[in-house]
């Protein structure tokens, strides 16, 4: 069996780094965890200090199997689920997986309005902060999606495809956003990202994040340095 090393970014803030390291620890893979720090470049620009020994991109996160890297998160996750299929990482069902597959992709790519607005920021408290129509337009799409998913392929438990898939762990870092912000949801969306929070390879890496002290400006729009 290859062996997997994941280089990531501080937990409390790379919400690209939580999305492979949660479908991991969810799903009991093995794996070894490589931390980095976020740092910055001459002119200020966030960089990642030491990845470039693990990925010529750049950016974590980046998976090594053996010594060879597979960089972009979703990427990793494909890997994943191609190297453990009895993990069932995406829904059995064709039609449920074209979708999971397609919202990991309108994540992956998309809301830039919430990102930008409401950075991930787990041992924050925030409310309100960032709140914009352009962000609420973000935030009425992504319950959409949720709405949309537990109801057509939801009802084997209580996530988007009823069991876990790489589509929850896609969606865990918007459901740290919104805790962070206090953003109100309807019943059942909320009912979602709290079993997304409840999730044990989300709660190990909420506590971890909660300890992490390093403060890292470009993150923190809406407050100063301890």
């Amino acid at each position: 069996m290859a062996k997997l090393r994941l280089a990531i970014a501080n937990k409390n803030y790379s919400s690209w780094s939580m999305r492979p390291w949660v479908v991991l620890a969810q799903a009991g893979i093995s794996f070894e965890e490589i931390p980095l720090r976020f740092g910055a470049d001459a002119t200020g620009n966030l960089v990642v200090g030491g990845i470039e020994a693990y990925s010529s991109a750049r950016t974590v996160p980046v998976l090594l199997i053996d010594a060879d890297p597979v960089w972009d998160s979703l990427a990793i996750c494909e890997t994943l689920a191609e190297m453990f299929p009895e993990k069932r990482l995406w829904p059995a069902d064709a039609r449920a997986r074209q979708v999971a597959r397609a919202v990991c992709a309108e994540m992956h790519s998309g809301f830039r309005a919430l990102r930008s607005a409401m950075p991930m920021n787990i041992r924050a408290s925030l409310p309100g902060k960032g709140m914009s129509p352009e962000v609420q337009k973000d935030i009425d799409r992504i319950v959409a999606i949720w709405t949309s998913c537990r109801a057509r392929f939801g009802a084997g438990g209580e996530l988007l495809f009823g069991q876990f898939s790489i589509a929850d762990a896609y969606f865990a870092p918007v459901t740290m956003r919104f805790r962070t912000h206090w953003v109100k949801l309807p019943v059942e969306a909320e009912r979602y990202a709290a079993a997304v929070r409840a999730l044990p390879g989300v709660k190990k890496w909420m506590e971890a994040a909660s300890l992490d002290s390093e403060f890292v400006p470009a993150d923190e729009p809406y407050q100063t340095a301890p």
